[in-house]
């Protein structure tokens, strides 16, 4: 064999001793397989279901309470209490969402005012009446187990609530300009402002039942009003007022004429003109406590 022959062959035997194993010649060389692996493609998780999970443990935790101790709760919730300052919580938060925490706490406590002064009256005059209830964005009201003994009677207890709900707007109006708080102001004009709506000549509104004393006629004059404001202005509450309104209105001119509704609208022409003029001028006052706490604002 040449020399060149014999260099050609350790070259490859060389080649042979330095290539690269197959899996199973390392598996055989080593002594033991090679683990397999297995690799699946990585997807996000989307972020709802991250959310959902973490909500999930606070949420159960919670539900396992109310379980838990689901009669105490039963009992609390009977209380009168409960209701009216749960009821003013869920509407201070509402209101909070659009104008902050510390308006919506002072627009509720002169809607309480407002409605304390019915409660007042109602109580006067020996007719049973609940605690207030509020309602977001829609006020609040007092039910009543039955009617006042007339329209009269019933006009005394609708004006009690603006006329006292006006003080607690005047309150707040001399506290404004004596800490020199816009925001005291601002709550000062809402109150008048919801005070003056309220006297709207309609149902349910205090102003339907004032005017049943004067004349259910102005009931539909009151409609009429209302409907070109919702033209002018559409909105959901004036909708649903609109709508309640003309169906009592309604419901009452249909049945004034039956003996009961008569003597329930039986009113002298002196309580007439004593409610009328009532009526006026507290609709008057609050035109005049808008117009002082009104703040023009530069745009």
């Amino acid at each position: 064999m040449s020399e060149r022959e014999g260099t050609e062959r350790r070259w490859d035997e060389s080649s042979e001793l330095y290539r690269q194993p197959t899996d199973e010649e390392f598996r055989r060389l080593y002594g033991f397989d090679e683990p397999e692996r297995e690799y699946r493609p990585v997807h996000p998780e989307p972020a709802w279901r991250s959310v959902l999970r973490k909500l999930w443990a606070p949420i159960a935790a919670f539900g396992f309470l109310l379980w838990k101790f689901k009669f105490v709760l039963a009992a609390v919730f009977k209380f009168k209490l409960f209701t009216v300052a749960g009821s003013m919580l869920v509407s201070i938060a509402a209101y909070s969402l659009l104008w902050g925490w510390k308006f919506a706490v002072g627009i509720v406590l002169l809607l309480l005012v407002h409605e304390m002064g019915h409660v007042l009256e109602l109580r006067r005059q020996g007719v049973p009446a609940s605690a207030p209830l509020f309602i977001p964005f829609l006020g609040a009201f007092v039910g009543m187990k039955q009617l006042p003994d007339n329209a009269w009677k019933e006009a005394q207890v609708a004006l009690a609530g603006p006329l006292l709900g006006s003080l607690g707007a005047v309150v707040v109006w001399g506290y404004a300009e004596a800490t020199d708080s816009e925001l005291l102001l601002a709550i000062a004009f809402t109150g008048f402002f919801l005070n003056l709506f309220n006297l709207a000549p309609i149902s349910p509104l205090d102003g339907g039942r004032i005017v049943a004393a004067i004349h259910p006629a102005l009931w539909f004059v009151g409609l009429l009003v209302l409907l070109g404001l919702t033209i002018l202005a559409p909105n959901p509450i004036l909708i649903l007022i609109l709508v309640l309104g003309g169906l009592e209105s309604w419901r009452r001119w249909q049945h004034r004429r039956q003996p009961q509704a008569e003597a329930y609208y039986h009113v002298t022409p002196s309580q007439r003109v004593i409610t009328g003029v009532a009526y006026i001028l507290l609709a008057a006052l609050l035109t005049g406590g808008m117009a002082g706490t009104f703040v023009e604002r530069d745009i």
